[in-house]
């Protein structure tokens, strides 16, 4: 299975008994929608809702942060996702949020996560079969595993800043990046990690949610100013939409790319860490 799947592929291995699929919309507020009623109006037929707000450490100030080992593995066993399963994901949200579940997977163990191209808005707009209600699943075993090298804290982004030894790639907007934008969240300062570089996420997407061509892609992280041949971070403002840069370099025979799972919701909120301002 490859890492990105087109419709036409899904709709041919759905039924397929090692077959699952999710559905990892999130919404911010401000969006003023709600993904779990959305999903149980209408998903793809057979497909479980990943709660990105629910499977994380609820313990946290910051906003889904990476849970516990144990708990992810108890999540998704009672989402019926379990070793074996080839797993695709995707989403109905302007965040592309399945990047994010596709490198929860990914780090937790799974090994072989694909991603839906288009989404489920591709989906929809081809006609194909949609379902609704709550699924039914059946208990399987996840084996409980962490790959901790994909995941950066702020002591090792700190640490970074002295060391250089790093590459770090902001994929929040640029106004944002720059701090000409507010920040969603108000009580955070604006600007940018000093030294990153800015590539907003959504330049990675074709105006119908699918992914750029490969050669496409090369060039925006080459814009850019990232080689990502080099130790690359991945930052944003929660840990989201930074997935999208890590699902893109990996699509690139890249997959090494690390995120800093605090990312603006912890550096911008924090009244020690240097920030920058403009280009």
């Amino acid at each position: 299975m490859n890492l990105l799947v087109s419709t036409d592929w899904l709709a041919a291995e759905l039924g397929k008994s090692d077959l699952r699929v999710i559905d990892a919309t999130m919404f911010l507020p401000q969006h003023g929608r709600q993904a779990r009623t959305e999903f149980e109006t209408a998903h793809i037929p057979g497909a479980v809702f990943f709660d990105i707000d629910e499977v994380s450490d609820t313990s946290s100030p910051l906003p889904h942060m990476l849970p516990s080992a144990e708990k992810f593995a108890s999540r998704m066993q009672a989402l019926g996702l379990g070793d074996g399963s080839r797993i695709v994901v995707y989403d109905n949200s302007p965040l592309r949020s399945a990047a994010r579940v596709w490198w929860m997977l990914t780090l937790f163990g799974a090994h072989q996560v694909a991603i839906l191209d288009g989404g489920f808005e591709k989906w929809q707009a081809e006609g194909r079969a949609v379902e609704s209600g709550k699924p039914v699943v059946r208990h399987r075993h996840f084996t409980v595993w962490a790959d901790k090298t994909m995941v950066r804290d702020m002591k090792q982004m700190t640490d970074n800043l002295r060391t250089k030894a790093e590459q770090v790639v902001d994929a929040r907007s640029e106004g944002r990046f720059l701090g000409t934008e507010p920040e969603p969240r108000p009580e955070l300062r604006r600007g940018h990690i000093p030294g990153s570089k800015s590539l907003p996420y959504n330049r990675l997407f074709n105006e119908d949610g699918t992914y750029k061509s490969k050669d496409e892609l090369a060039d925006l992280f080459e814009a850019a100013g990232i080689d990502l041949s080099q130790p690359t971070v991945g930052t944003c403002g929660s840990g989201v939409t930074s997935a999208c840069l890590a699902f893109a370099a990996a699509l690139l025979g890249q997959p090494n790319m690390a995120i800093y799972d605090g990312s603006w919701s912890e550096w911008g909120a924090s009244p020690n860490t240097p920030i920058v301002t403009g280009a």
